[in-house]
């Protein structure tokens, strides 16, 4: 097996199913700490923010050519993720408790876009060094198909990954945060 080979793998079978330990670990965290009672909707909405910085990315990665778009689009993607990530901290430790724990696991789900980032870079230095260039072609700046797509079966699978362990506890927690926030309306 070669360092390209090695690189994809990882990114493939050990980055992204990776993620979703420490998305299924904060969720069990807002939980705990009744996120519903304390920062609420407010903060559930950005968690949704936070997955759709990182999504965006994560499915032109899997789907598209790597050219200078995707990585510009990845670059900026995770520091728009990681403000985000800021002001998320920002307002949670104001309305509820945060633990040394929650905090590792927010270390985690940081890191990991730019670790996405990096593995990609390394697969696909030729554009790295396009996109410094500014683009070489008009092809750089298109979101094009890759040429060779990854399997369907690991598409499907990371697909089916993500929604169980990623937007369905997330969405569970929203749908706790707006009852919460209507019972309070109510009363």
């Amino acid at each position: 097996m070669d360092v390209e080979d090695a690189n994809r793998r990882f990114l493939m079978y050990g980055v992204l199913p990776l993620w979703c330990v420490p998305a299924v670990a904060d969720w069990a965290m807002h939980r705990r700490t009744r996120i519903e009672e304390t920062s609420g909707t407010r903060e559930s909405a950005l968690h949704a923010l936070m997955m759709t910085e990182a999504g965006v990315p994560v499915a032109m990665g899997l789907l598209a050519r790597v050219n200078p778009l995707v990585l510009s689009v990845m670059g900026g993607a995770s520091v728009v993720h990681g403000a985000t990530a800021l002001w998320d901290v920002t307002l949670a430790t104001g309305k509820r408790e945060v633990r040394p724990v929650e905090q590792h696991i927010h270390s985690f789900l940081e890191v990991l876009p730019l670790s996405a980032l990096a593995f990609t870079s390394c697969l696909h230095w030729e554009q790295v060094r396009a996109t410094l260039r500014g683009g070489d072609t008009a092809e750089d700046w298109k979101l094009l198909p890759k040429e060779n797509p990854l399997p369907a079966r690991y598409l499907a699978a990371i697909g089916a990954a993500i929604g169980a362990f990623v937007a369905l506890p997330y969405a569970e927690e929203m749908t706790r945060c707006v009852k919460a926030a209507r019972g309070r309306k109510a009363t």
